[in-house]
């Protein structure tokens, strides 16, 4: 097990969210017609929010709103399709709920509408990708998630081999650290993400969660996100709609051994699980 006080992250308003003391859960509200998971499902405002309201009490911490699937050979969605789904969405749960949001975007733009409709925070998988969204972080005092990925979503599983996926990912996630403390973006404000499921194999992504210790020398809090993914219905055999304990499987070990922040579609179960890991830890 694992010390991991000390971290929080910090939002513009000057509000905190204390990491390490308990595992948070992000839970992910697609607003696209072809997620893997959830396609067309929230795409309406009203069913988006009831949604949130759902994912809210069931207990997520955060939740995470993306208009452009990442799924393995996922098409690219210009900036100006995402914001019209994302913004209402946001706008709409902003309106019946204090909880933090996050846009799920590698779009400056994007994230610039989104952070107007209400979003608190970005969730960029490219890890700065867009050149534009070093200097929006900066200016509007924003947290971030930085991500690890490969390529594309469209390209990324077209190579997964590494000599030492675990190094190399943890390298990748330090230099584009250093890229926001460069720029004069406080520590508070970032977090990272491995990026299980982009780019890796299945032997990578368990490699990954197997020495989840070794991203600690990064020195900033780590988010995992395995909800319903590929790699665990390869190990697993099973259809995306079967992946529940596989899942579940990994937000344990993941809140048992570094991970600070856990991305998941199904909020209720998770939340129990990394409770019950937080009191074995004794957080």
């Amino acid at each position: 097990m694992d010390d991991r006080s000390g971290f929080e992250i910090r939002f513009a308003d000057g509000g905190v969210l204390a990491l390490g003391t308990v595992t948070r859960v992000m839970g992910i509200l697609n607003v696209t017609p072809d997620s893997f998971a959830n396609g067309g499902r929230h795409l309406d405002p009203a069913r988006a929010a009831e949604a949130a309201a759902r994912m809210t009490e069931e207990g997520a911490d955060l939740l995470d709103v993306g208009g452009e699937s990442t799924r393995p050979g996922s098409e690219p969605v210009a900036a100006a399709i995402e914001i019209e789904r994302v913004a209402p969405v946001i706008e709409a749960i902003r309106a019946r709920s204090t909880v933090r949001i996050s846009i799920d975007t590698s779009k400056a733009e994007v994230a610039q509408r989104a952070l107007d409709a209400g979003a608190d925070m970005v969730n960029d998988v490219s890890a700065l990708g867009d050149p534009a969204m070093l200097g929006l972080l900066r200016e509007r005092r924003v947290p971030a998630v930085l991500m690890h990925m490969r390529g594309t979503p469209r390209t990324m599983q077209h190579d997964t081999g590494y000599r030492d996926v675990v190094a190399e990912v943890a390298a990748f996630l330090e230099q584009a650290v250093a890229r926001t403390t460069d720029a004069g973006i406080p520590e508070g404000k970032i977090l990272v993400d491995p990026g299980l499921g982009f780019g890796k194999s299945p032997q990578g992504n368990l490699a990954i969660l197997r020495r989840l210790a070794g991203f600690a020398r990064i020195g900033r809090p780590i988010v995992i996100g395995a909800s319903r993914k590929s790699f665990v219905g390869s190990v697993l055999d099973l259809p995306v709609d079967e992946r529940l304990e596989g899942s579940l499987a990994v937000a344990a070990l993941a809140s048992a051994h570094g991970a600070h922040v856990i991305r998941t579609h199904d909020v209720r179960a998770t939340v129990r699980v990394v409770r019950m890991i937080d009191a074995i830890r004794g957080a």
